[in-house]
């Protein structure tokens, strides 16, 4: 543990052993905490490994629940509070640690009934309300061993009609074993993973994909065209698209691809993700797009603690951000969202000075912030490919862009509200891309 972790927990304990009572109790002062700050994952069907919701489940892991808040390593947050204000935040105060604390140390006790808050109601199976709901035709099969190439399954048959969507959320069946889903949006005539068609079996370009992409980045973009709609990774919630009287475009005659990453673990397994979809009530007033700042052209020295690399983005356009979301791989160190506004003033939107690959959230801010046409985005990201790492597949290695999670990425999709009458294509004037996804 750092210097700067260990004074962090002396000084919660210290704080906390002056107000340890036994008049703190789980029904009273620790469940309310747990509704509204864990339970969002720490509830059956969920990412959390045990569930929160009741004083029986929950007392068994009092001590570890102790050490996990003391340290800060739940719930899992990692922007520096100095830079930004988000609507996701999940962070504990330090009153919401000392309370659960306090709780363990006067032995966890239950408390009396009355007083105790009542259930939170949760969407059985979905957070969100899918108007409709797409399927793997089967079960992916996952071998216990070796390297499972990026598979492409499409999942829907073309869009009748332009289709406006609210909210999207992707739930594979087994999370173990899944590093993302994207699904992608695929417009009609669009020669982007083209194998990949409603009833064929799953396509697995393997290496292409990557050279398809860097490609993109050098100017032909035909073989992306695609959008980046919806997607999962560890961390990530369901995510809404009526944003400020906005929603996605699902054009007619387009069908839905997924994009699915497997990592293996030892053990064989199944996978039959889905995705859900709601449909807006109408034509919205304002667009939402996904776009992202990246830079495939990496290179990391073997053993380097501290290798840099940038990616931007300057806006040809008006745009509104919604949220931020670094990525990286196992030897991603902290990453650094900033903008230089056409004024010249500089501002940094997104600090994340411990990256943790385990936990890939979402940012959104607490209202859209307006970027001007002609602001410029700043990505900065750090790797440690040294021994330290305990991540670190390989610290003898040099690494570069890759798909596999031994490889490397440094990229930041994001969500953005445009007016209606701009041409989405005229959005990115220079570096990144809209439309396309990269995780």
């Amino acid at each position: 543990m750092n210097r700067v972790v260990s004074a962090s927990v002396a000084a919660v304990a210290m704080m906390c052993a002056s107000t340890a009572t036994a008049d703190v109790t789980f029904n009273k002062d620790v469940l309310p905490i747990l509704q509204q700050k864990c339970q969002v994952c720490h509830r059956p069907g969920e990412i959390g490994p045990m569930p929160l919701t009741t004083y029986q489940a929950t007392r068994p892991w009092a001590r570890a629940i102790k050490t996990a808040v003391m340290t800060k390593k739940m719930p899992p947050w990692f922007a520096d509070p100095q830079y930004g204000h988000f609507a996701n935040e999940k962070r504990l105060t330090d009153a919401e640690i000392s309370t659960i604390v306090s709780w363990v140390d006067a032995g966890a006790p239950e408390g009396e009934e009355k007083g105790k808050p009542a259930p939170v109601t949760f969407r059985d199976g979905w957070n969100i309300r899918p108007d409709l709901v797409f399927q793997m035709p089967k079960p992916m099969k996952i071998p216990a061993k070796g390297t499972v190439e990026y598979t492409y399954i499409t999942v829907s048959a073309p869009f009748k009609e332009d289709t406006w969507i609210s909210a999207g959320e992707i739930r594979p069946s087994d999370r173990s074993h899944v590093h993302h889903v994207i699904a992608m949006v695929r417009p009609k005539g669009s020669k982007w993973m083209a194998q990949a068609q409603l009833g064929a079996e799953p396509f697995a370009p393997g290496p292409t994909r990557q050279a398809d992409m860097l490609r993109a980045v050098g100017g032909d973009m035909s073989v992306l065209t695609s959008e980046f709609f919806v997607g999962y990774v560890p961390g990530m919630e369901a995510q809404r698209f009526d944003v400020d009287r906005s929603a996605r475009l699902i054009p007619a005659g387009a069908d839905i691809v997924l994009e699915v990453h497997y990592t293996t673990n030892g053990k064989e397994s199944e996978d039959q993700t889905k995705v859900g979809l709601e449909v807006a009530a109408g034509p919205p007033e304002r667009l939402f797009l996904s776009l992202a700042a990246a830079q495939p052209g990496l290179q990391i020295a073997p053993g380097d603690p501290n290798a840099e690399a940038k990616a931007t983005v300057k806006f040809g356009q008006p745009v509104d951000l919604v949220y931020m979301q670094p990525h990286m791989h196992l030897r991603g160190k902290d990453a650094k969202i900033e903008v230089t506004y056409p004024d010249g003033k500089r501002e940094t939107l997104l600090n994340v000075p411990r990256y943790d690959f385990n936990w890939q959230i979402v940012y959104y801010q607490q209202s859209p912030l307006h970027l001007p046409k002609g602001t410029e985005l700043l990505l900065t990201g750090h790797w440690d490919n040294s021994a330290a790492n305990k991540w670190n597949p390989d610290p003898t290695a040099a690494v570069r862009w890759g798909d596999q999670s031994w490889q490397e990425m440094l990229s930041a999709p994001m969500g953005v509200i445009i007016d209606r009458d701009i041409d989405p294509k005229t959005v990115v004037e220079r570096g990144g891309f809209a439309g396309a996804g990269v995780q």
